[in-house]
């Protein structure tokens, strides 16, 4: 019996493996065997050192493909709220000065800026959109990227317990309820991460 395919995912975020995995198998692509960054203790940390989503997601996945040789998947998103230019954008980990810190107080640092900033933005200009850029590399060159956007608005105070990063102050449209009020399967039905990775599990069965 032919054994099913790993694909390692570039991240040492825990609550990310999950979620891709459920999407991946929603997608048809089940049989992956999707690992995290936990299983490569030593494996070098990639500076996202682009100005892209694109461009940090692919970086990413071709770092990780070549020093683990397995087919390697990564992403980049971010949060670009309208009343800020698209900002923060790809800087969104790090908008609060947290270079390379995953700790929960980063998430709540940079949370926090962003509300400061809108703090006089009335609610007709609070538009913004959730950002997913997911990249597919290979060993050996090769790659698949795609892109899912999820629009909504962002609130004043934070809302809900589930999720991480800004989902607290973002309501998707057609919601009342913030990304941290939803389920995980409902997040990932409408998630600019959801979107992205189901349209980049049909990528991967082309490349596996």
């Amino acid at each position: 019996m032919t054994e099913p395919p790993t694909v390692v995912l570039a991240t040492r975020n825990t609550k990310k493996v999950p979620e891709v995995r459920a999407v991946l198998a929603e997608a048809g692509a089940g049989d992956v065997e999707v690992i995290g960054l936990d299983a490569y203790p030593d494996a070098p940390e990639v500076a996202e050192t682009e100005p892209t989503f694109a461009g940090n997601a692919l970086l990413k996945a071709h770092a990780v493909a070549r020093y683990t040789g397995l087919p390697a998947i990564a992403d980049d998103s971010g949060l670009r709220v309208d009343a800020l230019n698209g900002m923060p954008g790809v800087l969104s980990a790090r908008w609060s000065g947290h270079f390379g810190d995953e700790s929960p107080d980063k998430d709540d640092a940079n949370l926090q800026l962003v509300l400061d900033q809108l703090a006089d933005t009335p609610a007709e200009r609070r538009g913004a959109e959730f950002v997913c850029v997911a990249a597919a590399a290979l060993p050996d060159g090769r790659e698949h990227v795609v892109e899912g956007i999820l629009r909504g608005r962002l609130i004043t105070e934070r809302r809900g317990e589930n999720g991480f990063g800004y989902d607290p102050i973002f309501v998707p449209e057609g919601e009342e309820r913030t990304t941290a009020q939803l389920t995980a399967e409902e997040k990932n039905a409408i998630s600019h991460r959801g979107a992205a990775f189901r349209d980049l599990a049909a990528g991967l069965r082309v490349l596996l």
